[in-house]
């Protein structure tokens, strides 16, 4: 078993994409190439975006601070701290609507 502060991993990642001329930094929680199942914690400074991009596979991304925009296609949610949303199965984008820090879960399609 591997227990993991979020709180304290956000913070960490949040330092690093304020220093980081992309303004974005992140870290693999759990999974990797050898499995089905991927955590990525992202962080992003405000005003920052993750490009338009497809859908890796079923995906759900959760608030752990900040406020961050996903748009896909026409529509568009706006997530706060604490909201859980599912990703939609088609191109999308997010971008930082002040200093975030994101969990990305995906299950990679096979």
């Amino acid at each position: 078993m591997q227990k993991t502060s979020l709180t304290a991993l956000a913070r960490t990642q949040l330092e690093a994409a304020r220093s980081a001329s992309s303004g974005r930094s992140a870290t693999t929680i759990y999974g990797g190439h050898e499995h089905s199942l991927r955590q990525t914690l992202i962080a992003l400074k405000a005003g920052e975006e993750l490009a338009e991009h497809a859908n890796p596979g079923e995906a759900t991304l959760q608030v752990i601070a900040g406020r961050v925009r996903l748009t896909a296609g026409e529509n568009s949610w706006g997530c706060w701290v604490g909201d859980l949303i599912t990703i939609p199965d088609r191109s999308h984008s997010l971008e930082a609507e002040e200093d975030s820090v994101i969990l990305l879960t995906v299950v990679k399609s096979v």
